[in-house]
């Protein structure tokens, strides 16, 4: 699974450098494909359950799933980019939320307390706990901070199929679910909104948005349990 997760963050870090104002999401999306092609991979989304794209591109008020399109970035958007990666009959499924330009005190924080909810999360990846540790510490670090979890999508289990069992909440009580063990490998995935936890889908099926407009983020890595620590297989 290393080299289709490596492949996804290669993928991941090329068009969070590329997204500035006035860049289009849609040239986003053909610079992942070419760049994962390239690698002798194949996107793992484009196609899956007739998902029209190479990336999940997401903006502002955008949770997950947003179908990339000639709406240009400007200053101030929240950028959500979810990409996933199969090469050698494995996945690799990583996400990163990124503010274009200049963001406001409300944004930057949402980012960054989504991006400690992700490693919290992680940090109880270890053979021995239990699998609603990670929820638990995800929700934890969110709420304690005044945001809301959203409840309608989930992490999971990812290995020779992009979506695998265990479903794994971005919330809940811990000590609860599977035993965790080395070798069981997830995607481990907070989306966070600044206001509501509550989510809709906009009519092209696959866009999910916060129902009171207001910013989200989201951050992803696919990991693997180990006895000691998690190993982060989507972290350059």
């Amino acid at each position: 699974m290393a080299g289709a997760c490596r492949i996804a963050a290669e993928t991941l870090k090329l068009v969070c450098d590329m997204a500035r104002p006035g860049i289009k999401t849609l040239n986003l999306n053909r610079a992942a494909e070419a760049y994962i092609i390239e690698k002798g991979a194949k996107p793992a989304f484009k196609g899956y359950r007739g998902y029209p794209a190479t990336l999940c591109v997401s903006v502002n008020e955008g949770v997950i799933h947003g179908i990339p399109n000639s709406r240009a970035l400007k200053d101030g958007d929240v950028l959500s980019v979810d990409v996933g990666v199969l090469i050698d009959g494995f996945y690799g499924d990583s996400a990163r939320t990124v503010i274009i330009g200049e963001g406001t005190a409300e944004t930057i924080r949402l980012v960054e307390v989504t991006h400690a909810a992700l490693h919290a999360g992680l940090g109880q990846a270890v053979a021995g706990n239990r699998l609603s540790d990670i929820s638990s510490a995800i929700q934890q670090v969110v709420e304690s901070n005044g945001f809301s979890v959203v409840r309608d999508f989930v992490g999971h289990g990812i290995g020779r199929r992009l979506h695998e069992d265990p479903q794994i909440p971005n919330y809940g009580k811990p000590g609860k679910g599977p035993l965790l063990k080395a070798g069981m490998t997830f995607a481990i995935e907070p989306m966070v909104n600044t206001g509501s936890a509550d989510v809709r889908i906009l009519p092209d099926r696959w866009t999910a948005v916060t129902v009171d407009g207001k910013p989200s983020a989201h951050f992803e890595h696919t990991v693997a349990v180990t006895e000691n620590s998690p190993n982060i297989l989507t972290k350059l």
